[in-house]
Protein backbone atom coordinates (compact mmCIF):
# COMPACT_ATOMS: atom_id res chain seq x y z
CA UNK A 1 0.00 0.00 0.00
CA UNK A 2 1.40 3.29 -0.97
CA UNK A 3 1.34 5.57 2.05
CA UNK A 4 1.47 9.68 2.08
CA UNK A 5 1.59 12.25 4.38
CA UNK A 6 -0.83 15.22 4.25
CA UNK A 7 -0.90 17.79 7.03
CA UNK A 8 -3.38 20.66 7.35
CA UNK A 9 -2.26 23.95 8.44
CA UNK A 10 -4.15 27.26 8.97
CA UNK A 11 -5.84 29.61 12.04
CA UNK A 12 -7.51 28.04 14.75
CA UNK A 13 -11.61 27.99 13.77
CA UNK A 14 -10.90 27.66 10.56
CA UNK A 15 -12.57 24.19 10.11
CA UNK A 16 -9.45 21.62 9.73
CA UNK A 17 -11.01 19.42 11.73
CA UNK A 18 -14.19 19.02 10.58
CA UNK A 19 -13.31 18.59 6.90
CA UNK A 20 -11.53 15.63 8.05
CA UNK A 21 -14.06 14.75 10.09
CA UNK A 22 -16.50 14.66 7.07
CA UNK A 23 -13.76 13.20 4.82
CA UNK A 24 -12.74 10.32 7.16
CA UNK A 25 -16.33 9.05 9.12
CA UNK A 26 -18.96 11.40 7.08
CA UNK A 27 -20.01 13.13 9.86
CA UNK A 28 -20.34 16.95 11.18
CA UNK A 29 -21.11 18.52 14.43
CA UNK A 30 -22.03 21.93 14.92
CA UNK A 31 -19.84 22.34 18.14
CA UNK A 32 -15.94 21.00 17.42
CA UNK A 33 -13.65 22.06 20.34
CA UNK A 34 -10.19 23.69 19.12
CA UNK A 35 -7.85 20.83 18.06
CA UNK A 36 -4.98 20.56 21.24
CA UNK A 37 -1.60 20.31 19.91
CA UNK A 38 -1.70 17.37 17.24
CA UNK A 39 -4.76 14.79 16.00
CA UNK A 40 -4.49 12.07 13.23
CA UNK A 41 -6.45 10.48 11.06
CA UNK A 42 -6.10 7.77 7.72
CA UNK A 43 -7.92 7.06 4.83
CA UNK A 44 -7.42 4.36 2.29
CA UNK A 45 -8.82 6.29 -1.04
CA UNK A 46 -8.93 4.46 -4.68
CA UNK A 47 -8.11 6.92 -7.37
CA UNK A 48 -9.78 6.19 -10.86
CA UNK A 49 -10.02 2.41 -9.65
CA UNK A 50 -6.43 1.96 -10.16
CA UNK A 51 -4.62 2.97 -7.54
CA UNK A 52 -4.93 2.72 -3.86
CA UNK A 53 -2.94 4.97 -1.41
CA UNK A 54 -3.38 5.79 2.42
CA UNK A 55 -3.61 9.22 3.23
CA UNK A 56 -2.64 9.78 6.60
CA UNK A 57 -3.77 12.98 7.77
CA UNK A 58 -2.28 15.35 10.52
CA UNK A 59 -4.19 18.10 11.92
CA UNK A 60 -2.57 21.09 13.94
CA UNK A 61 -4.26 23.07 16.42
CA UNK A 62 -4.33 26.78 14.73
CA UNK A 63 -3.02 28.59 18.08
CA UNK A 64 -0.26 30.34 18.65
CA UNK A 65 0.93 28.03 21.05
CA UNK A 66 1.39 24.92 19.03
CA UNK A 67 2.77 26.54 16.40
CA UNK A 68 6.45 24.89 17.84
CA UNK A 69 5.04 21.66 16.77
CA UNK A 70 4.40 22.33 13.30
CA UNK A 71 7.95 22.28 11.40
CA UNK A 72 8.90 18.78 12.97
CA UNK A 73 5.56 17.14 11.85
CA UNK A 74 6.01 19.01 8.27
CA UNK A 75 9.40 16.60 7.77
CA UNK A 76 8.18 13.81 5.37
CA UNK A 77 5.44 15.71 4.49
CA UNK A 78 4.05 14.07 0.79
CA UNK A 79 0.98 16.85 1.07
CA UNK A 80 0.05 20.23 2.49
CA UNK A 81 -3.86 21.56 2.42
CA UNK A 82 -3.34 25.17 3.72
CA UNK A 83 -7.04 26.14 5.09
CA UNK A 84 -8.71 29.08 5.47
CA UNK A 85 -12.34 30.27 6.35
CA UNK A 86 -14.69 32.08 3.79
CA UNK A 87 -15.83 34.18 6.08
CA UNK A 88 -13.11 35.20 7.39
CA UNK A 89 -10.56 37.88 5.67
CA UNK A 90 -7.80 37.47 8.83
CA UNK A 91 -7.49 33.34 7.84
CA UNK A 92 -6.87 34.05 4.43
CA UNK A 93 -3.72 36.28 5.52
CA UNK A 94 -2.77 33.71 8.14
CA UNK A 95 -2.01 31.31 5.20
CA UNK A 96 0.92 33.39 4.94
CA UNK A 97 3.05 31.76 8.27
CA UNK A 98 1.88 28.22 7.53
CA UNK A 99 2.69 28.03 3.90
CA UNK A 100 6.34 29.24 5.18
CA UNK A 101 6.87 27.10 7.62
CA UNK A 102 6.29 24.45 4.84
CA UNK A 103 8.48 25.58 2.73
CA UNK A 104 11.33 25.46 5.44
CA UNK A 105 10.74 22.28 6.78
CA UNK A 106 8.92 19.67 4.10
CA UNK A 107 10.72 18.32 1.18
CA UNK A 108 10.98 20.94 -1.95
CA UNK A 109 8.22 18.87 -3.79
CA UNK A 110 5.84 19.05 -1.55
CA UNK A 111 2.42 19.64 -2.96
CA UNK A 112 0.59 22.30 -1.85
CA UNK A 113 -3.26 23.16 -2.34
CA UNK A 114 -5.27 26.12 -1.00
CA UNK A 115 -8.70 24.90 0.30
CA UNK A 116 -11.43 27.28 1.87
CA UNK A 117 -14.33 26.03 4.63
CA UNK A 118 -17.65 27.34 5.35
CA UNK A 119 -19.36 28.00 1.85
CA UNK A 120 -22.67 27.07 3.32
CA UNK A 121 -22.24 30.42 4.76
CA UNK A 122 -22.26 32.51 1.75
CA UNK A 123 -23.86 35.70 2.87
CA UNK A 124 -20.93 35.55 4.97
CA UNK A 125 -18.54 35.43 2.49
CA UNK A 126 -15.66 38.21 2.43
CA UNK A 127 -13.17 36.58 0.49
CA UNK A 128 -13.37 36.77 -3.34
CA UNK A 129 -12.12 34.16 -5.87
CA UNK A 130 -9.69 37.22 -6.57
CA UNK A 131 -8.26 37.39 -3.17
CA UNK A 132 -7.24 33.51 -2.96
CA UNK A 133 -5.88 33.40 -6.80
CA UNK A 134 -3.35 36.10 -5.30
CA UNK A 135 -2.39 33.32 -2.89
CA UNK A 136 -1.94 30.54 -4.99
CA UNK A 137 -0.14 32.05 -7.11
CA UNK A 138 2.39 33.80 -4.29
CA UNK A 139 2.76 30.31 -2.39
CA UNK A 140 3.28 27.90 -5.59
CA UNK A 141 0.16 26.66 -4.73
CA UNK A 142 -0.61 23.66 -7.63
CA UNK A 143 -3.71 23.78 -9.23
CA UNK A 144 -6.87 26.00 -8.39
CA UNK A 145 -8.11 26.32 -5.02
CA UNK A 146 -11.09 24.18 -3.53
CA UNK A 147 -13.89 26.14 -1.44
CA UNK A 148 -15.62 23.44 0.55
CA UNK A 149 -18.55 23.13 3.25
CA UNK A 150 -18.13 20.57 5.75
CA UNK A 151 -21.58 20.98 6.92
CA UNK A 152 -23.40 19.84 3.49
CA UNK A 153 -20.51 17.78 2.58
CA UNK A 154 -19.86 20.13 -0.66
CA UNK A 155 -16.85 19.68 -2.62
CA UNK A 156 -14.96 17.91 0.52
CA UNK A 157 -14.32 14.69 -0.99
CA UNK A 158 -13.09 16.35 -4.00
CA UNK A 159 -10.59 18.44 -2.27
CA UNK A 160 -9.04 14.99 -1.12
CA UNK A 161 -9.46 12.83 -4.21
CA UNK A 162 -7.51 16.34 -6.00
CA UNK A 163 -4.27 15.89 -4.06
CA UNK A 164 -3.93 12.26 -3.92
CA UNK A 165 -4.38 12.57 -7.84
CA UNK A 166 -1.51 15.86 -7.82
CA UNK A 167 0.67 13.20 -5.41
CA UNK A 168 0.15 10.48 -7.64
CA UNK A 169 1.41 12.94 -10.35
CA UNK A 170 4.25 14.12 -8.53
CA UNK A 171 5.82 10.97 -6.98
CA UNK A 172 4.97 8.34 -8.86
CA UNK A 173 5.60 7.07 -12.68
CA UNK A 174 4.08 4.12 -14.78
CA UNK A 175 6.91 1.20 -15.76
CA UNK A 176 6.95 1.34 -19.75
CA UNK A 177 8.35 -2.16 -19.84
CA UNK A 178 5.44 -3.69 -17.45
CA UNK A 179 2.84 -0.91 -16.79
CA UNK A 180 3.25 -1.05 -13.26
CA UNK A 181 3.59 2.00 -10.93
CA UNK A 182 6.50 2.86 -9.07
CA UNK A 183 8.29 6.09 -7.25
CA UNK A 184 10.14 8.46 -9.82
CA UNK A 185 13.14 8.43 -7.23
CA UNK A 186 13.90 5.20 -8.64
CA UNK A 187 15.83 4.31 -11.29
CA UNK A 188 14.72 0.80 -11.84
CA UNK A 189 11.23 -0.49 -12.21
CA UNK A 190 10.85 -2.55 -8.62
CA UNK A 191 8.08 -4.68 -10.37
CA UNK A 192 9.78 -6.16 -13.04
CA UNK A 193 13.63 -5.32 -12.12
CA UNK A 194 14.28 -3.46 -15.50
CA UNK A 195 16.08 -0.49 -15.74
CA UNK A 196 13.32 1.07 -18.07
CA UNK A 197 12.12 4.08 -19.27
CA UNK A 198 9.45 5.45 -17.03
CA UNK A 199 6.03 7.82 -18.37
CA UNK A 200 4.35 9.92 -16.23
CA UNK A 201 1.24 9.27 -14.82
CA UNK A 202 -1.64 11.68 -15.80
CA UNK A 203 -3.64 13.56 -13.74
Amino acid sequence: MLKYKLVLAGQSGVGKSSLIARFCDNVFHEKTKSTIGVAFKKKTINIDNKIDIELNIWDFGGEERYRTLFPSYCNGASAAFLVYDTTDKESLNDIENWAKIIDENAPENVVKVIVGTKIDLEDQRVITKADIKKFCEVFNCIGDPIETSSKTGENVEKAFLNIARLIIFTFLQACKNCGQIFAKKLKICKHCGDSVEAQAISQ
